[in-house]
């Protein structure tokens, strides 16, 4: 676990991150992870001097698996308000399955496991909605459908990209493999919508964070690799 910056940790779980926001209210989960592992999240939070039921909030960025893995025995341990988007509630809720038809993401799946349904307390139907103090919901489909981004208002902005992007070495960023996106073009619609904010760091489901300027290699890839 590193802190990216002040109060915002992140925790790599196997190949995905999980990221925890210390606020004056409680503890922020941005995603829980791969199924079976929520035991990682209650240690780094023991490592912080907190524990499982000082989490108040999870906001999810998507329905895949490797970020509600431990969604559901956290709920239940913690009491914590969940926050998706209205178009991908229903994966999370297990009222739809997510299928993915190509050999490799069946595999994967097979051995990660399947994340256990929970309810979404909150649910976003809005683009820009505030969801926390200093948090605001960015819905950035193609990922899922529902897929949502976070700016948080500190230290000059976060945004917690979710798998609308990937980050890279040498301070780039990427997109996710093409096989368990949605939809490509609308995911570089998202990206090219990122890339007109403004926020200093960028943290993501998987590759490594960005501080100083995030928001340049946003704007490079919109110029160029997603094109």
């Amino acid at each position: 676990m590193r802190e990216v910056v002040d109060g915002v940790f992140e925790l790599g779980i196997g190949y995905v991150h999980v990221h925890l926001v210390i606020t004056d209210s409680g503890v922020v989960l941005v995603d829980t992870g791969l199924p079976g592992k929520s035991a990682r999240i209650g240690k780094a939070l023991h490592g912080l001097r907190r524990k499982i039921g000082d989490v108040t909030t999870v906001l999810l960025t998507h329905h895949h698996a490797d970020h509600t893995g431990g969604l559901a025995e956290i709920r239940r341990r913690s009491g914590a308000r969940v926050v998706a988007h209205r178009d991908d509630v229903p994966y999370v809720a297990g009222a739809k399955q997510h299928v993915v038809d190509h050999p490799i993401v069946k595999i994967v799946g097979r051995i990660m496991g399947t994340p256990e349904p929970a309810t979404v307390d909150d649910v976003v139907h809005e683009d820009g909605t505030s969801v926390l103090p200093g948090f605001t919901a960015l819905h950035t489909p193609g990922h899922t459908p529902g897929h949502l981004s976070y700016l948080l208002d500190r230290d000059g902005g976060i945004l917690f990209a979710g798998d609308a992007a990937a980050g890279k070495r040498g301070g780039r960023i990427g997109s996710t493999p093409k096989m368990v996106s949605d939809d490509l073009d609308q995911q570089r619609r998202s990206v090219e919508k990122l890339a007109g904010l403004d926020f200093d760091h960028a943290v993501f489901g998987h590759g490594p964070a960005l501080t100083g300027r995030a928001v340049d290699a946003f704007r490079a890839y919109a110029m160029t690799d997603a094109r």
